[in-house]
């Protein structure tokens, strides 16, 4: 069996789950709604608060199914409950970041600010961090309960300038180590 597949999932007080015909399901709580329509074979069993994800055979896309239909329950359940977050750095000499109404405004060495309007269910926030080399740069926040939607946010802005090996200049996650490279050596 999958180890996470046969993990249960416990269900919180205040988180509502509905399973409807075909796997669709969906979990309200006290963040918001999330509705996902999961793999129509794997088999979805409540007791009381705990969720259970059953497989029907020991196939192998199957037992793939069994512990991604878990893990993608198991981020519903949490992105209700808690929610989820990104937070990026715009590591260089002058970059900024600010948030006009929901949009986000990217000055990031272009002629032109970079404006980002956040889908439905995304906010973002801006301040500014200490980050010894280059003195305070920004720090982006992506928030929002979908854990895929967030992700994908986070990473088409990093995507705007990704860091550079040379200078470790660029939009990186925070936490995230840029490998560096050596530049050329006059002889």
């Amino acid at each position: 069996m999958s180890r996470i597949g046969r993990n249960p999932i416990t269900v919180p007080s205040g988180v509502d789950v509905v399973i409807d015909e075909n796997n669709k399901v969906t979990v309200k709580g006290p963040k918001g709604t999330l509705v996902k329509e999961l793999h129509p074979e794997m088999q979805i069993v409540r007791e009381g608060n705990v969720l259970q994800v059953q497989r029907p055979s020991d196939d192998k896309d199957h037992r793939a199914l069994h512990g991604l239909t878990r893990t993608l329950l198991a981020n519903m359940v949490e992105g209700v409950t808690k929610g989820y977050e990104k937070k990026l750095r715009a590591v260089s000499v002058g970059w900024r970041a600010n948030v006009q109404g929901r949009k986000l405004v990217l000055n990031v060495g272009f002629s032109h600010p970079i404006e980002i309007e956040p889908p439905t269910g995304i906010s973002f926030t801006a301040e500014t961090v200490a980050h010894p080399p280059y003195g305070m740069v920004p720090l982006i926040t992506v928030s929002g309960i979908d854990k895929e939607q967030v992700g994908q946010v986070a990473a088409s802005i990093r995507s705007i300038r990704k860091p550079e090996p040379y200078l470790g200049k660029g939009i990186q996650y925070q936490g995230e180590k840029i490998r560096r490279k050596a530049g050329k050596t006059a002889k």
